[in-house]
């Protein structure tokens, strides 16, 4: 599946949210304030978890494509408490990871999580999925001072591919009925999830407006789910409620797809 964005496009707008992040920090009133769509942290853990996990996987990177794990943190993976210190501390760990994915470059082979997905194990699909998290954190960090914003486009078209190419592809089987679940973002793009004894895979559906070749056309989907891309991935992530969006055909077919755990 062709990505959405360049590398050079998801290095920059690593940056651009992990700038959004910092400045949603520097506005809180108090660090210690729960985080509503991650309650078990404050913001001061929320910003501990997003320094650290860069810095890990700048280490990942760094360790090249025989690496079997995920690396230890780079450098000083321990947040400081003072806040001006602490968003230092935030772009330094930015920068590690910014810095690891420019000199290993999109093609190079990465230890990643998701090794039977359609995503490649590579260092662009690292990049591709470090920007969707850091997006998600910088939303929740948002939520968390009272001025949450929609993703930018941009980053959640691709959001939307991203994870339906990472967490919704496998080749474990399907243990229900074979199904098709579409999911379409009001921008005009829109991917089909097909789920069978074959696993689950994903593909992006011709575009509105277009006359696929006689083999290309899509039958009815089993279900589908409407909304802005911004909401299609907010509540992927679990930062809305799935039920928000527009929903067609068998509902418990999403039902089947958050209780599937194809590891088990």
């Amino acid at each position: 599946m062709q990505n959405t964005l360049d590398f050079p496009d998801l290095l920059r707008l690593i940056d651009e949210r992990s700038t959004a992040f910092r400045t949603a920090i520097a506005a809180a009133p108090s660090l210690d304030v729960q985080v509503p769509t991650c309650p078990e942290w404050t913001l001061s853990d929320l910003v501990q978890h997003l320094g650290e996990g860069r810095r890990a996987w700048a280490a990942t990177i760094a360790a090249g494509p025989d690496a079997t794990a995920k690396s230890a943190p780079q450098g000083d993976p321990t947040a400081p408490k003072e806040r001006e210190a602490l968003l230092a501390w935030l772009a330094a760990s930015t920068q590690l990871l910014l810095d690891a994915l420019r000199e290993a470059g999109p093609d190079r082979g990465c230890w990643t999580w998701w090794g039977n997905s359609q995503s490649p194990q590579t260092c662009g699909a690292v990049a591709r999925h470090q920007l969707q998290e850091i997006a998600m954190h910088t939303y929740d960090a948002q939520l968390t001072v009272g001025a949450p914003q929609p993703l930018p486009d941009e980053v959640a078209l691709d959001g939307v591919e991203e994870f339906l190419s990472t967490i919704c592809t496998t080749t474990v089987a399907w243990p229900h009925e074979p199904a098709a679940v579409d999911y379409h973002a009001t921008e005009g793009r829109s991917w089909r999830n097909w789920l069978s004894d074959d696993g689950a895979r994903v593909a992006r559906l011709p575009a509105p407006g277009t006359t696929p070749a006689a083999d290309e056309a899509p039958d009815a989907a089993d279900a589908s789910a409407r909304g802005t891309a911004s909401e299609l991935v907010l509540a992927f992530y679990d930062r809305i409620p799935f039920d928000s969006l527009k929903l067609d055909g068998n509902p418990h077919l999403f039902e089947q797809l958050v209780e599937w755990d194809p590891e088990e």
